[in-house]
């Protein structure tokens, strides 16, 4: 599973914005005491205890208004409950219980989902007492708080973390393969998902945009078990105008994060845009497992240099993920739509790999003698010993005299070695260095 998203809704002017300011740790949203500044949902990640997730401040939701303002604010706030796992539902403990605190509770009594009541600017003990009347809105117990004073947010957040999913087992899809296909809209990723499937299970439009949230596909192959999550297309910031859009963003970061592999689909018409290299460098900072398709290649008139023109046009945006893969298919025709599954489980083969320890230090051992570590300052950087921790993403953990002498080119030679001598294509690999002590 991707981190849960915790939206916090309520009327205007209850202090949601503050609210989302404080859990994120910084000014993000407008705070003013105007009801209705917030008109647009603004998302961050937030962490408690031992969870992350992400928190989305909405706009107020006035009821019985009808303005064209507080209609969308409205309907924004709906489209966060929707995609939201737990709702932090927020109201004014000075003001008192008011209609409109009811017709929001109905709301989110219809929508079924976890609702957490907070009663804000209780700034004292003695003020507590003002909170009970909230019990009359039947939606559990409410939860003093002042989020501008940071008082009680720890029971608030104690509360909501108690409402996520548990996903320490993960697994009912343990023996499934997870690829979320990602790119711009109409780039092919849902005709391709129905290529691979089969059948129509995706809705194939000529419409951009036309999926607006991830939706997950589980196919049994002679290759293996895979679970296809179709995403809807990121478009540039000035083009995220529509506010379905702007929670489809949310779900496609939070289907990367979900994912084992990351699958970039571009059109080989349009070539690859700012907002592609955004997308799969955060599934490169996560060092998930990635590779480029390139699609629509039977609209391309080719030589036999095209592929390689085509390729190196791409790797100048990609350059800091050299290790994927590329694959150039035609979603419409068919072309080498059956080498999409086999690149894939070779990546996430690679992503699974486990080096054992001796051999792993005999490479890195080769690789100091090769070129030794530069001064830096009046230290050379040592490495006594390294150890595989983990994978998917492999993780290896250097033990050396002084971390800080680490250069990052040094850091990029270290991990060019590893990946000459072990075959890590389609999958980041993770280098952390400790001290060693004693």
């Amino acid at each position: 599973m991707g981190k849960p998203i915790v939206a916090i809704v309520g009327r205007p002017n209850v202090g949601k914005s503050t609210l989302f300011n404080k859990l994120a740790g910084k000014r993000i949203s407008i705070v003013e005491d105007t009801p209705g500044v917030t008109r647009d949902r603004v998302y961050a990640e937030a962490e408690w205890l031992k969870y992350n997730f992400t928190i989305i401040d909405t706009g107020g939701i006035e009821p019985e208004n009808n303005d064209i303002i507080y209609l969308q604010m409205r309907r924004q706030a709906q489209m966060a409950v929707e995609i939201a796992d737990v709702i932090i539902f927020i109201v004014d403990g000075k003001e008192g219980l008011v209609d409109s605190d009811r017709e929001v509770a109905q709301m989110l009594r219809k929508s079924k989902k976890s609702v957490v009541l907070v009663v804000n600017k209780i700034d004292s003990a003695k003020q507590e007492v003002s909170t009970y009347e909230f019990y009359n809105l039947g939606i559990g117990d409410p939860i003093a708080i002042s989020a501008s004073q940071g008082l009680g947010l720890g029971d608030m957040l104690d509360k909501v973390v108690e409402n996520f999913q548990d996903n320490s087992g993960e697994d009912e899809n343990g023996d499934y393969i997870k690829i979320a296909f990602i790119g711009r809209p109409n780039v092919g990723k849902s005709s391709l998902i129905n290529k691979l499937l089969g059948e129509e299970r995706v809705i194939v439009s000529e419409i951009p945009g036309t999926t607006r949230d991830a939706v997950d596909s589980y196919l049994d192959t002679e290759e293996g078990k895979f679970l296809l999550i179709d995403t809807a297309g990121i478009r540039r910031k000035s083009k995220v105008k529509k506010e379905v859009e702007k929670y489809s963003v949310i779900r496609t970061y939070t289907a990367v994060e979900r994912a084992d592999v990351c699958v970039l689909m571009l059109d080989a018409t349009q070539g690859i845009s700012e907002q592609d290299e955004k997308i799969i460098g955060y599934a490169h900072e996560l060092n998930k497992s990635i590779m480029v398709v390139i699609n629509k290649w039977d609209l391309i008139e080719k030589d036999a240099k095209t592929t390689n023109i085509y390729k190196n046009n791409i790797n100048r945006g990609l350059s800091f993920m050299t290790y994927a893969p590329y694959l150039f298919i035609s979603a419409k025709t068919g072309q080498r739509i059956h080498k999409v599954l086999e690149t894939v489980k070779l990546c996430y083969e690679n992503y699974c790999k486990k080096i054992k320890t001796g051999v792993l230090n005999d490479v890195i051992s080769r690789a100091v003698m090769m070129k030794e570590p530069p001064v830096i300052g009046t230290k050379r950087l040592k490495i006594y010993y390294v150890t595989q921790t983990g994978n998917k993403p492999p993780t290896f953990v250097f033990f050396v005299n002084d971390p800080t002498c680490i250069h990052f080119s040094y850091e990029r030679y270290i991990e060019n070695q590893l990946r000459d001598s072990f075959d890590f294509t389609g999958t980041g690999i993770k280098l952390e260095f400790r001290e060693r002590k004693g």
